[in-house]
């Protein structure tokens, strides 16, 4: 049987990770420029862009466009909800708020920050991307990842966090996938 103790030492272990990762990648001479970089690759996840791929599809791709757009706003509809009860149940602090040594180039839209929503939202939008056009697929996730890595680079969330959205977003993708029930 675990105790609280067996599951407070891979919880502290993951903690300890995310602060040393985070410092190498916020504390070196060149992180202003590249939290300038981070800030427009993070913007590209903002939620906006998303959209306008999803009407595009429809409005271009007769064959598999509405489909896209349906698994897109249904794969969304899961994620959200998830998204915010993981982050509002865990209440992990951002790095900033652990480290006095993390510096934050920009606000956080909110208080908490596991799982990642911009990551999260990345992968649901590669994950759809990939599996009605595959041949965009890599760009996708390398587009995905991107995000996730701008968000540690901005110093608002872990390395975990990154995961962890990353696995919700393919996930609920999968899902609607499932749930549309249609090939790509």
């Amino acid at each position: 049987m675990r105790t609280i103790e067996t599951i407070a030492l891979p919880i502290a272990t993951i903690a300890k990770f995310d602060v040393a990762f985070s410092h190498i990648c916020l504390r070196h001479r060149f992180s202003l420029p590249v939290a300038n970089v981070s800030k427009g690759i993070s913007h590209s996840g903002d939620g906006h862009l998303y959209l306008v791929i999803g009407l595009l599809a429809w409005l271009l791709d007769k064959q598999h466009g509405q489909w896209f757009l349906w698994v897109g706003l249904v794969a969304f509809a899961m994620e959200l909800p998830i998204y915010w009860v993981l982050k509002n149940s865990v209440k992990r602090r951002r790095p900033k708020e652990l480290s006095e040594h993390l510096p934050a180039f920009i606000t956080p839209s909110d208080r908490y920050s596991l799982p990642s929503g911009h990551t999260a939202a990345g992968f649901v939008m590669a994950s759809v991307i990939h599996h009605f056009y595959p041949e965009l697929g890599a760009f996708a996730f390398l587009w995905a990842s991107l995000i996730g890595l701008s968000r540690i680079l901005l110093g608002v969330h872990f390395f975990t966090d990154i995961i962890v959205g990353a696995v919700l977003g393919s996930l609920c993708a999968s899902f609607a996938i499932d749930i549309v029930g249609v090939s790509g």
